[in-house]
């Protein structure tokens, strides 16, 4: 979870369009994969920059323990080249003090994961969040909710 000095937090709207479904609540927090040996919180960074781009952060918190969900049965087998059933995720929560300028979410050489990005507050990530990883983030804004604006 990154939060900006003003406690909103970054979400970008996934631009996998075949995939977006529930009236369009495909947004999400930056999240990704940990290669085998990589220190989590290095992978959090890692991923973070090479989904936007951003780089000026601090740890703040992370979330004591590991989170799951499931895809929903249509996304078995076509998301993720049809190898996983959900995650299992590790959430930390980052202050970034850079300038919104540092901010691309079409970084070269990288996958593009969003086609839109913004600060959002607490109180209206849930509508925003795809419906199958709502309770991951209600434990996630639970535990580390304190750092971000409540509106």
């Amino acid at each position: 979870m990154v939060l900006n000095k003003d406690g909103l937090i970054w979400i970008g709207r996934r631009s996998d369009a075949k995939n977006k479904i529930d009236h369009g609540a495909w947004w999400q927090m930056p999240q990704g994969g940990i290669d085998e040996g990589e220190n989590p919180e290095l992978a959090a960074k890692r991923e973070l920059f090479e989904e936007t781009s951003i780089r000026s952060v601090d740890l703040i918190g992370q979330q004591s323990a590991w989170l799951n969900y499931d895809l929903p049965a249509e996304l078995i087998g076509t998301k993720w080249g049809g190898r996983y059933r959900g995650q299992t995720q590790k959430w930390f929560a980052m202050r970034f003090h850079g300038e919104d300028s540092e901010i691309n979410i079409s970084p070269p050489d990288q996958e593009i994961e969003f086609d839109a990005w913004k600060w959002a507050r607490k109180s209206e990530l849930m509508d925003l969040i795809v419906p199958f990883k709502r309770e991951v983030y209600r434990a996630v804004l639970q535990e580390l909710g304190t750092f971000a604006a409540d509106t």
